[in-house]
């Protein structure tokens, strides 16, 4: 019921986005900020109730994690658009608004039973809270450093190309290191708790090193000049099209270890 609420609540976000975007001349969009904030508070609390039931941190099935990677989504974007320094475009708004908005009707599919039940054995750790928590704390960024990709390619104006480079960029350098320290280091310390070894090759292993090598890539393009803008681009959009297949292609098409998160 919650998330359901939180749902209607980014959609609320969503159709005051387009307004905006269709007036594209006024005031600047603070209207939309407070239901993706409403949103954010209800999906996280929804974490937290859930959490309180099982006795664990409920992060450890696609439901729960789909929830969670709403709201810090929610999150991320409430507070890039509250703060002054680095705005983000009211496109790049919307088209994160509606990414929160696709994972939690995937959240609320048969894709994702909603059963509550506490985790096996091997997912009751404090480092695999952090792993995943992490994880999705940065690919929350990398949300934003997509559909500012996106943008890039969309407008033909320079300045706004410009732009919307900087924002990727910003968006990566800050979702990088949080991305590295939960995907792969706590990853890997968690794995050895759970599985006696630091890396196995599992395909998500396997699929969440390709994405981090994909944005370190990205990052190194940085210093190439040439590389600046679409080429640095095309690799933010290839970085979240692998980081989707992390966590989906992975979870329905190969079998592994975490065949069960």
């Amino acid at each position: 019921m919650i998330p359901t609420i939180a749902f209607i609540l980014l959609v609320v976000a969503a159709v005051i986005q387009i307004f905006f975007i269709i007036r594209k001349k006024g005031n600047e969009d603070f209207v939309s900020l407070y239901p993706i904030l409403g949103a954010a508070v209800l999906l996280i609390l929804t974490i937290i109730i859930r959490s309180v039931q099982i006795k664990f941190a409920a992060v450890t099935n696609m439901f729960e994690s789909l929830v969670f990677f709403s709201g810090v989504i929610a999150v991320v974007l409430f507070v890039y658009q509250f703060q002054k320094k680095f705005k983000v475009h009211q496109g790049i708004l919307f088209g994160g608004t509606v990414t929160a908005i696709v994972l939690l009707a995937i959240a609320s599919s048969p894709l994702a039973p909603q059963e509550l039940r506490p985790p096996i054995p091997a997912l009751q750790s404090g480092w695999l809270v952090l792993h995943v928590t992490m994880s999705f704390i940065g690919e929350a960024f990398f949300v934003v450093a997509f559909i500012s990709s996106i943008a890039y390619f969309l407008t033909k104006d320079e300045e706004k190309k410009k732009s919307a480079d900087r924002i990727t960029y910003r968006a990566i350098a800050i979702g990088y290191p949080i991305f590295t320290a939960g995907a792969l280091i706590f990853g890997a310390i968690w794995a050895k708790s759970a599985w006696g070894g630091y890396w196995s090759w599992d395909p998500k292993e396997t699929w969440a090193l390709i994405t981090w090598l994909v944005y370190t890539a990205y990052l190194h393009s940085r210093f190439i000049k040439r590389m600046r803008g679409k080429g640095s681009a095309i690799l933010s959009i290839v970085g979240f099209l692998f980081t989707l297949f992390t966590f989906f292609g992975v979870n329905f098409l190969l079998a592994g270890l975490h065949s069960y998160g």
